[in-house]
């Protein structure tokens, strides 16, 4: 199996994998291109990168690690310096709204110092509801689930999952 099947299995999977690195690099290049000219030219490299793309706005400064696992809903924006880690699924419903420098991250090491040293990884999916405001500088982390018209605080840390209509600070 290649390290890529392991990683969107949710297995552990070893991130230095040259496979690996040449998706990342492809997405980096896409979100180069947009950040150096933020325009619907260059944003299609990067939304040609998504699983799928609903409707939406991503300001410069947005970046992923390979896309292929980020599935958008309608009316989605993502303000200036949002990065979403997409080592396993980030589905995002529609209507939502990411405030500035908003961290979505999938990619998780294991608590054996030995095994990090060894390069083992695993990814667990994000997912996020309809109608939902994550606010500015706020991290999510591996395997949260945000409900529908949550709200997630400027700067939260969010650990555990937000049920709908909640506020999380």
């Amino acid at each position: 199996m290649r390290e890529f099947e392991k990683m969107v299995s949710g297995l552990d999977y070893h991130c230095l994998d040259p496979e690996l690195r040449r998706l990342r690099e492809l997405a980096r290049l896409a979100c180069a291109r947009f950040y150096a000219h933020p325009s619907p030219g260059n944003m299609k490299h990067i939304k040609r990168l998504f699983k799928r793309s609903g409707s939406c706005v991503l300001e410069p400064g947005f970046q992923c690690d390979y896309g292929v696992n980020i599935d958008v809903g309608k009316n989605f924006y993502a303000n200036f310096h949002c990065v979403l880690l997409d080592a396993a699924s980030i589905s995002i419903g529609d209507d939502v709204l990411l405030g500035p420098g908003v961290h979505i991250y999938t990619s998780d090491h294991p608590k054996d110092a030995e095994a990090r040293r060894r390069g083992v990884c695993f990814a667990r999916p994000v997912i996020i509801g309809d109608c939902v405001w994550i606010g500015g500088g706020a991290k999510i982390l591996p395997g949260v689930t945000i409900g529908d018209d949550a709200i997630v605080g400027a700067n939260a840390v969010v650990t555990r999952d937000v049920p709908a209509h909640e506020v999380y600070y």
